[in-house]
């Protein structure tokens, strides 16, 4: 005999992980450093999806995802430019580890949909 399970094939549990737009943002961020276009990608899909927001707590991550952006490319720009007298390395590494944890971070409020807790810093 088989068992009839009354629950619709819709009510399925979810897998713990939403792809929603500010997600898919960063993940493209933190695929930038594997292939080195995916930033430019996830940075017009910010700006393009910042005047389509449907919720509050989108607005600030689509502003801290510009943010981050931008942060990474001056940080990259300035980085590369002093590797000629030596100090751009360090540069370089401590903007490469700010612009992971911004993403983490983002990531992290965007599953659970709350809004970025300061999305106009440029730090953390």
């Amino acid at each position: 005999m088989t068992d009839f399970d009354p629950r619709p094939a819709s009510s399925a549990p979810k897998s713990g992980f939403d792809f929603n737009q500010p997600t898919i943002i960063n993940l493209l961020y933190l695929a930038s450093y594997v292939t080195g276009v995916t930033g430019i990608v996830g940075v017009v899909l910010a700006y393009a999806w910042r005047g389509d927001a449907k919720a509050a707590w989108e607005v600030s991550h689509y502003e801290y995802a510009i943010r981050t952006f931008w942060l990474f490319f001056l940080g990259m720009v300035v980085g590369t430019i002093l590797t000629l007298v030596l100090i751009g390395i360090p540069i370089l590494i401590a903007v490469s580890v700010l612009v992971i944890v911004r993403c983490v971070m983002s990531i992290l409020n965007a599953q659970k949909q709350v809004p970025m807790p300061n999305p106009g810093s440029w730090l953390v």
